[in-house]
């Protein structure tokens, strides 16, 4: 029986909140990571990826204030231990990345799906979900830590890396704040960028909702008496858990994770009946199913493996200054890269070889993926 007066229940009830707020800013202002790599890579349009370094520099300036003036103490967060997991952060991330690149986007880019009425996203949820439970406590686990057991290195400190350096207390958030702004600067150096201000405001918002969930786990409802890790949105390993808690309720606790999760599937659900978007569909046909449910089991082990995902690892993670996020995120950018070769390059240049009959111009024309892989809403 929940009890609603446990500090699970003000975190559960924060996720659901904040999630409403993240799934309706990146349906509405089409916030992908995934989308972004496609866009700069085939379009040469990179605004979406500028709109995610302006999320991650607004992320890195508001958990480094809440550490300095609110108290968040980022020492109980799983990103900033003194082992450098290299070994998981690289093999997960691409593994995450190239899975990706099959579903044609990440793990809350499947929940903002499945809040637009794509049936074929809930599927891929559940085989996230799945998979990432194996990973966790099942089959999949002894690879995971055979993995990262040996592919690891003790810091002997903080791996922050402004505590690697040597740099503390209001030096570190000073320089934290430098690097905030020259990751602004960065993002804002392109004019298309500059005359696109819906990039810049989305990627600020979801910069800004990662910071609120630092506040939610970590100050506003952080109990001392509770020995919990404090997080903020991560999109892997809590559908996992979700789908653990709705079949085996009985013993276990809802917390700000779960309430995430349907948060923004909820949000997503209203910015596309805002938008006159909400359509169900399915599958284009098996292959495309074939390949989200391929993608699916990757995304959940390599997320897991990775400790988190384009969000988890790419927006939370680095708001940190954690180096293995670092790695993470370089990691999962690689493997999607790696996996659109698979599915548009290489394809392209079958296609472009010298054609002989019929016949193989039809089997190499339907061979051909489109050239959008991700999704365009």
């Amino acid at each position: 029986m929940i009890d609603f007066n446990e500090p699970y229940i003000l975190r559960l009830a924060l996720g659901f909140g904040l999630g409403i707020a993240l799934g309706y800013v990146v349906r509405a202002g089409r916030f992908c990571t995934f989308g972004a790599i496609e866009d700069a890579t085939y379009q040469g349009d990179t605004r979406r990826l500028r709109s995610w370094v302006v999320a991650v520099a607004v992320a890195i300036a508001g958990v480094h204030a809440l550490e300095l003036w609110g108290g968040l103490d980022l020492t109980r967060s799983i990103y900033t231990g003194s082992r450098l997991e290299w070994g998981g952060a690289i093999i997960g991330g691409l593994i995450f990345g190239f899975g990706m690149a099959l579903v044609g986007t990440c793990g809350l880019g499947t929940l903002r799906r499945i809040g637009g009425g794509d049936l074929r996203a809930l599927i891929v949820f559940f085989v996230i979900a799945i998979s990432a439970m194996m990973t966790l406590r099942g089959l999949f686990g002894n690879v995971r830590i055979n993995l990262t057991s040996v592919l690891g290195t003790d810091l002997g400190k903080s791996q922050r890396i402004t505590e690697l350096f040597g740099v503390t207390g209001t030096s570190a958030a000073l320089a934290a704040a430098i690097i905030a702004l020259l990751l602004i600067l960065l993002a804002f150096n392109h004019k298309g960028f500059r005359a696109s201000p819906r990039y810049a405001l989305t990627g600020a918002a979801v910069g800004a909702l990662v910071v609120a969930g630092w506040w939610a786990t970590g100050i506003f409802g952080f109990d001392s008496f509770e020995d919990r890790r404090i997080e903020s949105f991560t999109f892997v390993a809590p559908l996992a858990d979700t789908v653990l808690y709705a079949m085996i309720s009985s013993g276990l606790k809802p917390d700000f994770a779960i309430g995430a999760v349907l948060g923004v599937v909820f949000g997503s659900f209203l910015a596309a009946i805002a938008a006159g978007q909400f359509k169900i569909i399915g599958a284009r046909d098996t292959a495309h199913l074939g390949r989200g449910i391929v993608g699916g089991v990757m995304m959940g082990f390599g997320g897991v493996t990775a400790l988190g995902c384009t969000i988890g690892q790419g927006v939370t993670g680095v708001s940190t200054l954690s180096l293995t996020s670092f790695i993470a995120i370089a990691s999962i950018l690689g493997g999607a890269r790696l996996g659109l070769y698979y599915l548009v390059d290489r394809k392209r240049a079958v296609a472009s070889k010298p054609l002989v009959t019929p016949k193989e111009v039809a089997l190499q024309t339907a061979s051909v993926q489109p050239d959008r892989v991700s999704c365009v809403d």
